[in-house]
C-alpha cells in the first residue's frame, strides 16, 4: 500500500506554517528536494543504507526526509558515541553523512526520480536498541510502522492543528525520531534542539526568548522527556497554567521506571504527565496513559513476560507466532491497563528467591532525600547472588548507607533487601536517559 509521501502532503496543505521553528513547510520540501537530488547525483538510490552522523538540527532533519524523498534508508547515529560504536553501526550503511555542508558538494541530478509516495512496507529508517543489556540492535522499522505509531500517538494523546512538540531527545533514538516524523505525518510542528539545556528547554516551555538564539517563541504543547529530565524541570522552578508552561498538554515521559513521588509532585506543579512504556522493535509508544495504543495488542507469557503485537512493531523484530518477545515482565489489569514490574534479564537470584530490581529501586527512592537508586546483583558464594545498589542523594540530602538499609528493611521483603548500598554521585546512563544496569556491575 502506497500512501502520498508525508513532507509533501504537508507542504501542500500547510505551507506557510513551522515544520521547525523558524522553517516553513514550504522552505523544508525546498530543501529537501534539493538534497535529495545532490544524494541522486552521488549515486544513492532506493533502498541504499546511508548512515546520519549529525547533532539534532536542521541538517539532519534534511538529511532524513531526503533519504526518505529518494526512497533510501536511513541510519542514524550518535555523533557523541565512541568511535567503535559509530564504525559498528556505519558498517551497515552504503555511505555516512557526517558533515553538514557535505550534501552542497555534491553536483544534484535533476533528473533524478523522488517518489511522491511511501511504500508502507518498505524499510524507511534503522534504529539501533539502546543497547542497556546488550550489544546495540540494528531494528529496521518500515513507513507503516512510523504512520501506524503516530496515528496511535495521536488518538491517545490528541494532536491540533497548532501543536508543537519540544524534542531534546537524541535523533538516533526512537524517541526523538517519533517527533520528527508524527510532526510531519501531522503537518505540525518539531522544535529540536541539540542537546538537553534545561535553561533552554523552560524558555521553550514558557515562551520566553530562546537563551541560544535570542529569538521570541510560541511556548510548546508538547515535549518528550525521562524521569531525570523531568526532575530537572521540577527543580528549575517550571509550573504549569499561568506564567509557566502554559500551553503544555502533556509531557510525554518515558524511556526509563519513574520514581516514586515524581508523578505527584508534577500534578502539585500543575503539569499534566502521559507516563508511556515502549521500545524500539515497536516505533517508540506501546502504552501510553497505561492503556496500550488502539493499534496494539498486549498480552503476558505464563512466566509475565509482556508480548506485544501489531502494525508498529518491525516485521524483523517478532517471533514465528507473530509476537514480539519484549524481555520485559508486568501485567494488566481487568480494565487492560498495564503496570511494567521489571526486566527478566535483570531478575536476581538470591538463595532461591527471584528479586526484580524494578521493585527494590521504587522502594529506594521512596525514602526521603534519594534522588536515584540502581540495583543489581554480584557474585555470592553462599547466596549464588546478592541484592546490591547505588544510590543518588538529592540536592542538599545527605545519606548513611546503613540508615537507608535499616528503613528499606521496613517496606520489603527479607531476600530483597539490598546487602550493600553504596552513595555514588550518579549513576551511569544512556544518551537517551536510561539506566545502564551492567555499568553497575
Amino acid at each position: 500500500m502506497h500512501v502520498d509521501s508525508w513532507l509533501l502532503r504537508a507542504a501542500a496543505r500547510r505551507p506557510s506554517a513551522e515544520a521547525l521553528a523558524g522553517v516553513s513547510y514550504a522552505a523544508l520540501a525546498e530543501r529537501v528536494d534539493d538534497a535529495a537530488r545532490r544524494l541522486a547525483g552521488h549515486g544513492i538510490g532506493p533502498g541504499d543504507r546511508v548512515a546520519i552522523e549529525l547533532p539534532p538540527g536542521e541538517a539532519f532533519v534534511v538529511v532524513l526526509h531526503a533519504l526518505l524523498r529518494r526512497g533510501a534508508v536511513a541510519v542514524p547515529i550518535d555523533p557523541r558515541a565512541p568511535e567503535a560504536d559509530r564504525a559498528a553501526r556505519r558498517a551497515i550503511a552504503a555511505w555516512t553523512v557526517d558533515d553538514a555542508s557535505l550534501l552542497a558538494e555534491l553536483a544534484p541530478d535533476h533528473g533524478a526520480d523522488l517518489p511522491a509516495t511511501h511504500d508502507l512496507d518498505a524499510p524507511a529508517i534503522v534504529v539501533h536498541t539502546s543497547g542497556t543489556s546488550g550489544a546495540a540492535k540494528p531494528i529496521p522499522l518500515t513507513y507503516g510502522n512510523w504512520l501506524w505509531s503516530a496515528l496511535g500517538s495521536a488518538a491517545a494523546l490528541g494532536c491540533p492543528p497548532g501543536e508543537r512538540w519540544l524534542c531534546a531527545l537524541p535523533l538516533h533514538h526512537v524517541g526523538g525520531l517519533s517527533v520528527l516524523l508524527r510532526s510531519a505525518i501531522a503537518g505540525t510542528t518539531a522544535v529540536v534542539h541539540e542537546r538537553w539545556e534545561t535553561e533552554r528547554v523552560v524558555a521553550g516551555l514558557t515562551g520566553a526568548p530562546d537563551p541560544e538564539t535570542g529569538r521570541a517563541q510560541a511556548p510548546a504543547t508538547m515535549i518528550s522527556v525521562v524521569p531525570t529530565t523531568l526532575r530537572r524541570l521540577l527543580d528549575a522552578g517550571l509550573r504549569g497554567g499561568g506564567g509557566g508552561a502554559r500551553a503544555l498538554r502533556f509531557a510525554l515521559l518515558g524511556g526509563a521506571p519513574i520514581p516514586p513521588g515524581l508523578l505527584a509532585d508534577c500534578a502539585e506543579a500543575g503539569l499534566a504527565v502521559a507516563p508511556t512504556y515502549g521500545m524500539t522493535e515497536a516505533c517508540s509508544q506501546i502504552a501510553t496513559r497505561g492503556t496500550p495504543l488502539f493499534c496494539t495488542t498486549v498480552a503476558t507469557a505464563d512466566d509475565g513476560e509482556l508480548l506485544v503485537r501489531g502494525p508498529t512493531v518491525s516485521r524483523a523484530a517478532v517471533r514465528e507466532d507473530g509476537w514480539l518477545a519484549t524481555g520485559d515482565l508486568g501485567r494488566l489489569d481487568a480494565r487492560g491497563h498495564l503496570e511494567v514490574t521489571g526486566r527478566k534479564a535483570d531478575t536476581i537470584i538470591t538463595g532461591g528467591e527471584n528479586v526484580l530490581p524494578l521493585e527494590v529501586e521504587r522502594a529506594l527512592e521512596a525514602l526521603p532525600g534519594v534522588a536515584e537508586a540502581g540495583v543489581f546483583a554480584r557474585p555470592d558464594d553462599r547466596w549464588g547472588e546478592r541484592v546490591c545498589a547505588q544510590v543518588v542523594a538529592r540536592p542538599g540530602a545527605t545519606l548513611d548507607a546503613g540508615a537507608l538499609r535499616e528503613a528499606v528493611a521496613r517496606r520489603l521483603a527479607r531476600h530483597q533487601v539490598p546487602r550493600e548500598i553504596e552513595l555514588v554521585p550518579a549513576l551511569p546512563r544512556t544518551t537517551s536517559g536510561k539506566l545502564l544496569r551492567r555499568a553497575l556491575r
